[in-house]
């Protein structure tokens, strides 16, 4: 049988600020209700400190809180207590219906959309205990919402292609010609910095008006036929760094924000931040390649403080 936690607790009826607040905060840690003041969780670590947390809040607004370890009975069902499928299924309307209206004018409403939908996904996902069809079905849905958005507003990024990472020796890519398309976003900024710094030190880069315009004798990256580019769910930042083994946590973290910034996805915390700073390098700087040393700078100090373990 399994184990869970529950949480006994009672507040004064006067006491009408401190009950929300015990609410709020129960309702957050998706418990479930057994019945009034009786609510439950799942025994691990990360619940225990909630209804710990709840429990001495509670405590002390004056109230009375338990918290104890309960076993379940044997015709118990209480997994089907957290079944979360109403509310996952209550984000696919706003879902289709951004996706129906989808064009260039209303790009700027629609990534905002896609942002709030993103935040009310994790937010969901965090407290989905038994994580099921439901959420695998919105977690689809978005990704091809991001992915139509990006069609629209950048048509010319690559679309991914299947198959495995193709692992490769740092030293036999030395002193290379690098290619990519000009004016570079997130993705492409990001992989410059990752080849000057940690790839090929004495690189050059060719910033291009089309990508068939590419020399035969570049290496190209981030577009269609590029020798880096996408690679099932991962954008060119991350496909390279897998290539060269270069996935220590701290560029994994740097990855996953790379990854939100230029297709979706989960979002992190120091996203929307970075996001202005490098919209408003990009804007203000024309040449590419000094544009490129610039945003280097931006990603130097991101390493540095994910590696220091400094939270944004």
């Amino acid at each position: 049988m399994d184990m869970w936690l529950t949480l006994i607790t009672s507040l004064p009826t006067g006491n009408a600020t401190d009950r929300m607040r015990a609410w709020r905060a129960l309702k957050a840690s998706g418990a479930a209700v057994l019945r009034d003041g009786v609510y439950l969780l799942p025994d691990n670590a990360r619940c225990s400190e909630t209804f710990t947390g709840i429990a001495a809040d509670v405590l002390a607004a004056e109230g009375s809180a338990l918290v104890l370890r309960v076993e379940e009975p044997a015709a118990g069902r209480f997994a089907n207590l957290f079944d979360r499928t109403p509310e996952y299924t209550a984000l696919l309307p706003e879902v289709v219906k951004a996706q129906a209206s989808l064009s260039p004018q209303t790009i700027p409403d629609a990534v905002k959309q896609v942002r709030k939908l993103r935040k009310q996904f994790a937010a969901l996902s965090e407290i989905d205990f038994f994580p099921g069809s439901a959420q695998m079905q919105i977690e689809s849905v978005l990704q091809d919402l991001e992915a139509a958005i990006a069609r629209v507003q950048t048509p010319d990024e690559p679309q991914p292609v299947g198959g495995d990472v193709t692992r490769r020796q740092i030293s036999e890519y030395q002193g290379r010609v690098w290619a990519t398309r000009k004016r570079p976003w997130v993705d492409r900024m990001a992989s410059a910095w990752l080849i000057r710094r940690f790839i090929d030190p004495n690189a050059s880069f060719v910033w291009l008006d089309s990508p068939d315009q590419c020399p035969s004798d570049a290496l190209g990256f981030d577009f269609d036929g590029a020798t880096f580019s996408h690679v099932g769910n991962r954008v060119t930042f991350e496909v390279l760094a897998a290539s060269f083994n270069l996935e220590s946590p701290s560029m994994k973290r740097l990855g996953y924000l790379v990854h939100f910034l230029d297709v979706g996805g989960m979002p992190t915390p120091e996203a929307l931040g970075v996001e202005s700073v490098l919209s408003g390098i990009r804007s203000s700087v024309e040449d590419d390649a000094q544009l490129m040393e610039v945003a280097c700078g931006v990603f130097d100090g991101l390493l540095s403080s994910f590696e220091k373990g400094i939270v944004l």
